[in-house]
Order: structure tokens, then sequence, then C-alpha cells
């Protein structure tokens, strides 16, 4: 059975359920502040599980992109080592909101397993939580008589919180859980130690393929759990480990899922895979960890050095750590793996196809820049292991590795493992104090529950912002939050003009006002977590239960609003003029300018950046009116030609914008203008590159941009007063730049003379002492620092035991030189970084070098002269 027939299967069947099937969210998630990643099938539902959205299906499966390297579910340390621990892996998923529980949940599992994929039921196993005092917890007895009509009871076992109750993070969603492990080993070894002996003990041939989460419970931050509205069945079946099941494989990587990519691996690397450990493991992780980069950069996560790009960057520099050390491979390799990745999904991703080249070259170019730096970095990582006397790295040796040669602590960590050492990870967290403790400054520091103020618990905010910038509202719930040792409240109302920043729209701001009492209370920004609309204020209303009118700010928005169109226009003169590969890659809309990254490989000419103005300006003279079609079918939508974004999670119903219909035509949530006039004029400021195949664009619009053009034509002006009201600016002031290019030329030779004649005069100052050192010592005035050390070096060339000191002033600071022959360093053990820092006491200063030849700078230039006496002394 092919893993395409094994998913198409599991689809099919809960379709047969009465289960709406749906796409699978973006592995890169957005308002979400718990998470940067997608790293469970239940991500995407979590604000059903919690009331915070209507149910749409309350039956609902699908196969889902997750990643798993960060946080509390990490498996990057296993992963390649082990043969079935995976960063990026799908989950194959079937939920139940408010529906089905537990023994429908089990009783069709089973049936799929057994009955459909035919797996052998005697080397199933299933566990069930067996209770916790400390959250006051029974063991799920309900879920073990439902399985006792499968299973004898041997072969169903109790387990513990850490194994049997699910929970995706400290706070949310959880409840008891039943997995299903099934045993693949020979009969031999069966009949030798029982399965149940080995469920949950790391075995690699007995494993979990599926959990069925009942999840009844919130997570408070205070520990304590809460009863759900509704109960929800939560299932995950791990997609390669079922292949590995139902194909006879005792490997993941043994499966059609990985067999494509290893085995182009190997020919590549002249290796058969299955020979050698290291190789093989090197393999395993190239594959594995080219799924995770692709399907990032896809869904819009670019290598980076923050947040979730810097993952990425870990994930992909570890793989070509991999392949540059145990399959020889000095140049770009992973990159050639995408094309067998992209067909290999095209049909169930299809994403990865669309955009091959993109995330083919982004891959590459990363690659690039990591194989300059890696072959000095292992050199570096491996003088240090051996001239260690212990077996632990420095924290300061792992830094200079993460600063200088970009190894992520974790790769140096997986490298010193690998040859029986350790890293001091103290050490190095100390020597990364500074961006730490930046980044807990930035941090909120505390985060208090939710309070609710409306007894209905279920929560759906309706957004009236496309229509008006006023309403009236209550609020539906609150909570304090702490940051930078400030407080603030975020409120969430059941209905708002206020748009919460997404989609590269910053949030509105205004206020809120209270019907009650008048209180008027400042909203200072507004923003999304999950799909609640969240009010930000610094402080909490006195009447929490009064109706208020919310007001937006006006002004503000109908700049948003301006910036926001522009963006559209924009990407499609983009298009226009540089090609259909253009795709965007994120935006900033803001009151006060727009930023726009698009996919490109080269930098714009001046050319290509003014037909793209131009042809913006050109639509916004136009004044071509706003089509906004609201609530459409996504696929009537994408018939239409409208644009999505890759990383987006669309619902079955989308908003489409269109301001030509031959070329701007997108799905977008944002606020826009009526009609492209009120845009006003559009200006580029910059044109540069963010990240590899992204270039970044910044513009204004209305008054900023004529504010921008005013204060360029203002220097202009100055320009042309400074030179005498001329009417060819630009020729003059590259007559200028000649002019003074030719003078500084003559200034140059004119101090090399006076150099050289400054070193004839040092020569003739030469002392031969008794001990047969040609001793030179004088304060002379020379034209530049780099004076001092030319003539020291050629001094050095024409004098034999030579001892030269050179006190100068270099534009009022003092400066000092000490050149010593190399004999008198090897014979004599005079050592001039020695001697200059003693010297450079006589001018409040400090400095160093090499043992022949050492710089100082100072403070006090009054101290020249003492420096030349106390060279003298000193011999």
């Amino acid at each position: 059975m092919t893993s395409k027939e094994i998913r198409r299967i599991f689809l099919d069947f809960f379709k047969e359920k009465s289960h709406q099937i749906v796409p699978s969210a973006p592995l890169v998630i957005k308002n979400d502040p718990t998470l940067m990643f997608t790293n469970a099938g239940m991500n995407q539902f979590k604000d059903f599980f919690l009331g915070n959205k209507p149910v749409t299906y309350s039956r609902i499966a699908d196969t889902q992109k997750c990643l798993r390297v960060s946080g509390k579910h990490n498996d990057l340390e296993e992963v390649g080592i082990d043969t079935y621990h995976h960063t990026f892996f799908e989950m194959l998923g079937n939920w139940s909101f408010g529906d089905y529980f537990k023994k429908e949940a089990i009783d069709w599992a089973w049936e799929l397993l057994v009955v459909r994929y035919k797996l052998d039921k005697d080397r199933l196993y299933a566990t069930v939580f067996g209770g916790d005092k400390g959250d006051n917890l029974p063991a799920d007895e309900e879920a073990f008589e439902f399985w006792k009509q499968y299973l004898p009871e041997e072969r169903i076992l109790f387990a513990d919180k850490k194994d049997n109750f699910w929970e995706m993070g400290d706070t949310g969603p959880c409840g008891p859980c039943s997995e299903i492990h099934i045993d693949l080993r020979n009969d031999a070894e069966r009949a030798k130690t029982p399965g149940r002996e080995l469920v949950n003990q790391d075995h690699p041939q007995v494993v979990e393929i599926w959990n069925l989460v009942f999840m009844q419970f919130n997570r408070k931050n205070d520990g304590s759990l809460h009863a759900l509205p509704a109960q929800h069945v939560d299932t995950g079946m791990g997609f390669e480990r079922l292949a590995m099941a139902l194909q006879g494989k005792t490997s993941n990587y043994d499966t059609d899922v990985f067999t494509p990519l290893i085995d182009f691996i190997a020919n590549a690397a002249a290796t058969n895979y299955g020979k050698d450990r290291k190789k093989d493991i090197a393999m395993r992780v190239m594959a594995d960890h080219i799924r995770a980069i692709a399907f990032a950069i896809a869904d819009g996560e670019m290598p980076s050095n923050n947040k979730g790009g810097y993952v990425i960057k870990r994930i992909l520099r570890r793989a070509v750590r991999y392949a540059y050390t145990f399959l020889d491979f000095q140049v770009p390799f992973l990159y050639k793996l995408v094309p067998i990745l992209a067909a290999q999904f095209a049909e169930t991703f299809p994403e990865l196809k669309s955009q091959e080249e993109f995330i083919t070259k982004v891959i590459k170019n990363e690659e690039d820049t990591f194989l300059r730096t890696l072959e000095n970095g292992l050199k570096r990582l491996e003088h240090e292991m051996e001239h260690l006397e212990s077996h632990e790295i420095p924290g300061k040796v792992v830094f200079e590795l993460y600063d200088t040669f970009g190894f992520p602590a974790d790769l140096t960590a997986l490298i010193a493992r690998e040859n029986h050492f350790t890293i001091d990870e103290k050490g190095f967290e100390q020597a990364m104090g500074i961006q730490k403790e930046r980044s807990r400054k930035d941090a909120i520091s505390e985060t208090d529950d939710w309070q609710f103020v409306q007894e209905d618990k279920s929560i759906n905010v309706d957004f009236l912002g496309y229509d008006t910038l006023q309403a009236s509202a209550k609020i539906v719930e609150y909570r304090k939050i702490a940051r930078k040792k400030q407080s603030f409240y975020q409120i969430v109302l059941d209905q708002t003009p206020f748009y919460a920043e997404s989609g590269g729209q910053v949030g509105d701001t205004g206020y809120i006002q209270a019907h009650s009492n008048g209180e008027k209370i400042e909203v200072i920004d507004t923003q999304k977590e999950n799909d609640l609309i969240i009010h930000i204020t610094k402080k909490l209303p006195t009447d929490i239960y009064s109706s208020f009118d919310c007001v937006v700010d006006a002004k503000r928005r109908k700049n948003i609003k301006g910036n926001h169109s522009a963006t559209h226009l924009l990407h499609a003169a983009l298009r226009h003029v540089l090609g259909t590969h253009v795709t965007q890659k994120g935006s900033l809309v803001a009151p006060n300018a727009l930023r726009f990254d698009f996919s490109h490989f080269a930098k714009m000419s001046e050319e290509e950046i003014l037909a793209v103005e131009g042809e913006v300006n050109q639509k916004i003279r136009e004044n071509i009116e706003l089509q906004e079609m609201r609530n459409v079918p996504i696929e009537q939508a994408k018939q239409m030609g409208a644009m999505a974004l890759f990383g987006e999670k669309y619902g079955d119903f989308v908003r489409v914008i269109i301001f030509d219909k031959e070329h701007s035509v997108e799905l977008c949530g944002g606020t826009h203008v009526a009609s492209t006039g009120e845009i006003g004029y559009f200006k580029i400021v910059s044109e540069a590159s963010v990240a590899s195949g992204v270039r970044r664009i910044e513009a204004l619009t209305a008054q900023a941009a004529e504010d921008y053009v005013q204060n360029e034509l203002a220097q202009i002006q100055e320009i042309k007063n400074l030179l005498k009201g001329s009417k060819q600016i630009t020729k003059d002031i590259s007559r200028i730049l000649d002019e003074k290019s030719e003078l500084q030329k003559k200034i140059e030779l004119y101090e090399n003379q006076v150099a050289q004649t400054i070193k004839k005069q040092l020569l003739e100052t030469c002392e031969k002492l008794e001990n047969g050192i040609n001793f030179i010592a004088q304060k002379v005035e020379l034209p530049t620092a780099n004076h001092i050390r030319q003539i020291a070096f050629e001094l050095e060339h024409q004098v034999d035991n030579l001892f030269l000191v050179i006190a100068t002033p270099i534009e009022g600071k003092p400066q000092i030189a000490v050149m010593l022959s190399a004999n008198l360093v090897s014979d004599k053990g005079l050592n001039a970084s020695k001697i200059v820092r003693e010297l450079a006491k006589e001018i409040k200063g400090g400095g160093g070098g090499q043992p022949f030849f050492a710089t100082a700078g100072g403070k006090d230039v009054s101290g020249l002269d003492n420096v030349i006496e106390k060279a003298k002394t000193m011999l």
C-alpha cells in the first residue's frame, strides 16, 4: 500500500463517517503568542475547544503539516539518530466538537486500523489514563471498558499523566488520552519479550501510531483545570509511522515517504544506504530536514536570525553540516532535493510545486552562506577539543562559534556529543546575556487569566470596521498583562469597529467611552490572538458592565487604508514590470508608511523602480473604484483569479478586493480606500534585499509622499544655491568631485614626501648602543596614522638590531609606535606589545600588538615628550 493510498483511505473513511475534510493549516502560525509553528493537528481548532469561535462543522478530518523542533514538543535531537522521530511530519486526525466522544472515537479507530488497513490486531496495544492525584483526576475507566470490546485486558495498559494526559502547552485545552501502539518486531522477539513491557519505552519497533485525546479541560495560568464548554475529541495519527506499519518496514525512513529522497542522496554521495551508520544518520537527517525547511519557506518563514526564522536556519545548518562531514558534500546540495519533494506532494500540498523555483533558490543561497564559514568553524572546534584538559567546551567558545561562524548552540552540542564532549551551556547563556536581557525586557512578564464579564462564555466577536468607525459594544472578557514593569489590559468586546493587526496591517487606535459614567479609555492598539479581537488599554473601565461607544481614530485609519490599497497596486505593478514570479512575502501597512516584501533575486534597476512607481501612480490617477466582495466561496474566488498568499489560512468563505480585474484581484481582510484616487500619490523611497531571494520596497503615500518630495526638492534647491544658481547641477557636482579627487592625490603625494623627509631625520638620530642595539626614539609630526606604520616597517628593513619608538600627535590625539628587529625579540626577549603598554601610561592610554610591532593611543598629547624620555630609560 503506497503512502498516497494510505492518506486517501484515511480521509475517505472519515468522510463516510460524516466528517468534513478540510485542508491543512499553514505550518507557520500567526496571531497565537504561544506557538511559532503548528506542532499538532489541533492547533487550528484551538478556538473551537475554547469556545472563542462558533463551530462550523461538528466533525472534521484532515492531514496536517506539523513541525516539532522547539519548546515542550521538541524532537530535533533524536531526528536521524533513531528511525522514527522527525522535525516535519504529517498528522492524520479526526475531530469532534461537542458531537461524539470516547466510544465512537475508539470504535472507529479500531475499524480503520483492523478492518480497512488490515493491521494484525494481535500486535496492537492501547493505553489509557491512570489518573493523577495532583490534579485530583481519577483513572479513565470509561475508555478502559470501551477497549475491552476489542482487546484482552493484558493489552490495555494504564499509564500516568506524562504519557496519557495531553496538553499542548503550559496553558490551554487538554484532557486524558488513549494511545494505540503497535509491535512490529518479528515473532521470535515477540515470543521472547511481551510487547506490553516495551510500550512507551522508546523501542524503535514498538511505537505509538495513534493518540485519541478526549478534550475535557482548559488549563489556567495557576495550573488549575476547568471544564471546557463542551466535550471534544482530538485524534492524531503519525502518517509516517502508519506507513511503516502498513508497508512492513522497521523504520519510517524505509517507507516510500522517504526512499525517493534517500535514494537520490545516496546516489549523489556514491554510497549505499544501510552500509555505514554515520552516513545513514546523515542521509536520514537530510531527508527529514529538507521537508521542514521547504514547507516552512513555502508557508512564509524565511531563514533568518529571529524567532521562527532562526529555527529554520538551525535545521538547515544542521543538515548542511551532516552532508559536509559525513557525505563529503563540499558545495550546496540540499536544494537539489526540492523538486523531488515538490513532485511527491503535488496533489496533497501543492504550495511546494507552485513555489519550487523560489524555495530552491532560497535554500541554495543559505547553503552557500553557511558553507563559507563551516570549514573554519569546524577547525576551530576541533582545535579546541584537541587542547582542552576537560571534556567540556567552554561557553565562550560555543558563543564564538555562534557569533563568528554561525553555528547554532545545539549544532555545537551535537558535534561535541559525537566526540564525547559536552558544552558549557551556562557559560554560553552568560555570553548571550545582553541579548537575553533585552529579550526579557521586551517579553510579557505576567499574564492573568481571562475574566468573563458576560455569563455566556461562547465568544463570537462581530467586526464592523469595514462599514463604520463607531459602534456601541459591551465587554465580554478582559485580562491584565504586565510588560516592562507596566500594566496593560486586553479587552474583548462583543462587536467592534477596531481593526486588529493582521495581514501586515497595523491595529487601530482610538477610544471607548462608557454610557454609564462618561469615562473615556484610550485604545492604544488592537491585536488578534487566535481569532479574538483584543483591544489594548492602559486602564480598565471603572464600570465593566456598561455599554461603550467605540470610536476609531479616523485620520489614522484613512492613512492606513491608503497605504494598504497602495500595496495591492504595488504588487500588481511589480508582477507586470518584473514578471509573474513575484509574490508577496510580507508587508507592513502603517499610517505613516508602507513596506512590501516580495520574491525576486536581483536588485531592481532605477528604470524598473520608476516603471513600477509610474504604473502605481497611473492607477491612482484613474481613480479606480474598489470592488469588495464578502463571503465568497473560496473556490469561486480562486476561479476569479484572486491571489492567495502562501502561509495564510483561509476559511471556506473569503473577502475579495478588486481594483483592476486584469491585474489586482486579491484575497484580503484589510481595510481599503473606496477608490484609488484617495491614495493621492505614491513614492518609493528604498529598495533592498532582506533575505535570500526576497527584496523589500519601502514607500510613502498621500501627504507623507508629498512631504518627502518637497524635502528632496528643497535639498536640490539648496545645492543649486551653493553652486551659484547652476542649471546643470549634476554636471557641476561631477566636476567638483573630479577636482576633489585630483586634489586628494596631490595631498597624498605631499604627505608621502613629508613622511619620507621625517624618516631621513629619524635615521640621522640613530644611536648605536654598547649592546649593539640601534636606538631611535623621537617625537615627530606625521600627517596620518598610516604613515607611522609605513615608516616603522621601512626603517626596520634599513636598520639592523633596531629599537624604534615614534611619538606623534595625529589630529590632536597622541599616537605611539614601537618597532623591534626580529632578533631582538628572539634573542633578547624584548616585546613591543609590553613596551608600548608601559609607554602609553604617559599619554593616559593603552594599546598592544605583536612582539615586533605595536601601537598605542591616548588622551594626553602633552605626555608625548615623556614617552621619549621613558623609552630611553627603559634601555
